[in-house]
């Protein structure tokens, strides 16, 4: 936050109770050092895609330590499916690959249980339910033996109550991913011109195409 934002801030006498980011330092320091009084709520959409990223990093090493095309066969093209949602795994074939693929490396059916596990601290009826699931998810994480699973597990434990707090405003950064991700679409599309201002009235006009779908 810039030194005219907070003086714009201060004189709305706005009052920011909470604020959802991802785990990015940069992020954290910043809320930390300009909204002190405020809860920070980790986007879980954020810390999914870690464990996600672990788990990827897992299913690649697998791969390469693979001996037979057999093996090989069955987890190969296969990352779209270990990094879905596996509630919503209703493709009987894809069900079937995912099966054979976790028969293939107990390390990569570790890491892909520890993944589905984690989404279960965003379903539970209160925060003291999320924070022991979380703080199980942890340890078992940790006596995985698994270096990528511990090394995210050494990072979710520095957050322990950032993550939680998501039950006490249920807040997330998505909408303004989206708002970003729209932005970088213009900006794609805007390339080789050199109107700023016109640029900057795309930018508004999302506001526009939003409520015009409402």
């Amino acid at each position: 936050m810039t030194v005219s934002g907070r003086k714009r801030l201060s004189r709305s006498k706005c009052r920011i109770e909470a604020v959802s980011t991802d785990l990015s330092g940069a992020f954290i320091s910043a809320v930390r050092e300009h909204l002190p009084d405020a809860t920070l709520v980790f986007d879980h959409f954020h810390v999914v895609k870690l464990a996600n990223d672990a788990l990827d990093k897992v299913r690649i090493e697998t791969y390469k330590q693979l001996d037979t095309k057999e093996k090989s066969s069955a987890i190969k093209g296969l990352r779209w499916v270990l990094l879905g949602n596996g509630e919503l795994m209703k493709s009987e074939s894809a069900a079937e690959r995912l099966e054979k693929a976790l028969e293939v490396n107990a390390d990569l059916a570790k890491s892909y249980y520890l993944k589905e596990e984690l989404r279960r601290v965003w379903n539970q009826t209160d925060k003291e339910h999320a924070a022991t699931i979380l703080h199980n998810w942890v340890v078992k994480a940790r006596g995985s033996g698994i270096g990528h699973m511990k090394r995210f597990a050494d990072t979710i434990e520095q957050h322990m109550e950032e993550i939680p707090a998501y039950y006490d405003y249920r807040i997330s950064s998505g909408k303004v991913e989206g708002i970003n991700n729209k932005i970088k679409t213009i900006k794609r599309q805007a390339f080789g011109f050199r109107d700023d201002d016109y640029f900057k009235l795309r930018i508004l006009s999302i506001h526009d195409d939003i409520y015009a779908k409402l």
